[in-house]
């Protein structure tokens, strides 16, 4: 018998209306709303055009879904996504990525059901942030500073460069992934009410330091809004959590003393191209170094205001020098555990796509961003794969140095 369910949780993840997913299949939308809610079935034909469209097997919508079998009931809270946003949340966007969400914890829970998970470090890191801020009596610029100080040192981060930021931060227990968010939303982050964080990232081509920055942002809504209702947030609100969440960036990413002491080397405060070494060094944008030293009070606003005239003038507001040769970080952290379970023979992916979750390898790729290759070569070889590129991840010995 159709389920209906497992069609509702598709289109919803793909954002399509019904009316916009009746156009596709030429059906009115009446119909979908009958197969949605199991007073029809739709024919084969129907059923051959959904699975195309949503990269599925036809057995997919007459089984039992993934996320009822994979994930625990209403763990994705819609109300506490933080995007890093031009424009403030859209409803029906925000259905859309939860859904998504929804899979990838499914997904997540799918491939560590069998492996033993040390106490996380982000957890222990934001409950001291939570204690920290609730007993202070700092002001919140002093407070949000000495919560990045806090970070930078429990995560593992050295004082004088940020080249690991995205395999420390994957190592301490936030899942990372990159897909299609669109050009008004760069990133957003949550936590489930199981505790597990996550931070996605949008794809579009952009610079490995805009990258580190929406990264930085995202843990510091983590860390500084845990809870926080972003959907109830007014203009003026989500602003300023916003801002929250930049000024933690900007001192996460260039810690205060050894900043300091960098900027005793730059002659002329006001011209960007004399950022462009420390551009290097702590692989962030030019914008980013001006903002904090204006932050540090080393430009006053009239200089910083100078700054940012220069960064318009030679274009930099739009490509800045070395954002072709700084390597945009990806993540590795579900690519490491994939492999794992894989080579340890805990998951068949073979059976994990056919059998097990009954889509297509496109599938996969669009809910996590991995490479369609990734997935293939472990068909292909039979397991013989070896993975590449995930740097220090790739070479833990234990469960634990990959999960943690």
């Amino acid at each position: 018998m159709f389920i209906g369910e497992n069609l509702t949780n598709l289109r919803i993840m793909h954002s399509y209306s019904r009316k916009q997913l009746s156009e596709k299949l030429n059906v009115t939308e009446q119909a979908i709303w009958q197969y949605e809610n199991n007073y029809t079935s739709p024919k084969m034909q129907i059923v051959n055009d959904l699975k195309s469209i949503f990269n599925v097997k036809s057995k997919f919508f007459y089984k039992k879904d993934v996320l009822e079998r994979y994930s625990e009931p209403e763990n994705i809270p819609v109300m506490n996504i933080a995007y890093r946003s031009k424009v403030m949340n859209v409803i029906s966007k925000t259905q859309a990525e939860a859904k998504h969400v929804e899979y990838l914890d499914s997904f997540v829970n799918y491939l560590t059901a069998n492996l033993t998970f040390p106490t996380l470090n982000i957890i222990q890191l934001r409950d001291e942030v939570i204690n920290y801020l609730n007993t202070s009596t700092d002001d919140r610029k002093t407070q949000i500073n000495n919560v990045a100080k806090l970070a930078r040192q429990k995560l593992g981060f050295r004082h004088d460069t940020n080249d690991h930021l995205m395999f420390l931060i994957e190592k301490s227990g936030v899942f990372i992934f990159e897909k299609p968010i669109g050009e008004e939303i760069d990133a957003y982050s949550l936590w489930t009410k199981q505790d597990r964080p996550f931070i996605i990232l949008g794809n579009l081509k952009r610079s490995a330091v805009r990258r580190n920055f929406d990264i930085a942002h995202e843990l510091g809504h983590l860390l500084l809004h845990y809870k926080v209702e972003f959907t109830n947030l007014d203009r003026k609100e989500h602003k300023a959590i916003e801002n929250e969440a930049n000024l933690f960036a900007g001192s996460f990413l260039l810690p205060e003393e050894s900043f300091l002491e960098d900027l005793k080397m730059i002659a002329h405060v006001t011209n960007p191209d004399a950022y462009v070494d420390l551009k290097k060094k702590w692989k962030t944008s030019l914008q980013v170094l001006g903002y904090r030293a204006a932050n540090l009070e080393i430009l006053d606003s009239k200089k910083h205001r100078n700054f940012y005239a220069a960064l318009h003038r030679k274009g930099y507001l739009k490509r800045e020098p070395l954002d072709e040769l700084i390597t945009i970080q990806k993540p590795q952290k579900v690519k490491s555990i994939i492999d794992l379970v894989a080579k340890k023979g805990i998951i068949d992916i073979r059976e994990m796509i056919d059998k097990d979750w009954m889509v297509e390898i496109p599938f996969f790729h669009q809910i996590t961003g991995i490479d369609l290759e990734f997935f293939k070569n472990y068909i292909d070889h039979d397991h013989d794969f070896e993975l590449v590129n995930v740097h220090e991840m790739a070479s833990a010995t234990s469960n634990n140095e990959i999960l943690k």
